[in-house]
């Protein structure tokens, strides 16, 4: 028994409440608007075509680049905002601690789905990011 309460102690002082919602790492559909048959690059390595999920770091700025023969390749960049809100509950509830958890494990970050019109937040760590590519006319 003090086994068990000293685990679920470790777990909540080693948390956060950035750990807690959302973690280090976010969940992403990347949807090739119109293009089921382009290429999707993420961070230089290929990951799929037309739409695809994946698994991202919080802290990496995410490139993605679509390329489909006939056409010009497109890249976007998708950059890391802080997570304000998360943090002043850090604040309160895990003071220092939990501030220096999230910083190091970069749950204090996500997709700035507020001013990109692009991404869509469809969870608190489920995103989706939809890349226009209308420069591209073969369908």
């Amino acid at each position: 028994m003090k086994l068990i309460l000293l685990i679920i102690s470790f777990c909540l002082i080693f948390s956060s409440c950035g750990v807690i919602f959302g973690g280090s790492k976010y969940q992403a559909i990347i949807h090739a608007t119109d293009h089921p048959k382009a290429d999707i690059y993420v961070n230089g390595e290929i990951v799929g075509k037309g739409k695809v999920k994946g698994l991202y770091k919080r802290t990496k700025t995410l490139t993605v680049e679509l390329k489909q023969e006939g056409c010009p390749p497109k890249t976007q960049t998708f950059e890391p905002v802080f997570r304000t809100g998360n943090f002043i509950l850090t604040i309160g509830s895990w003071a220092l601690l939990g501030i220096v958890v999230d910083l190091v494990t970069g749950s204090s970050f996500k997709p700035d789905h507020r001013n990109d019109p692009s991404i869509k937040r469809l969870d608190y760590d489920y995103y989706r990011f939809n890349v226009d590519y209308s420069g591209c006319l073969v369908k």
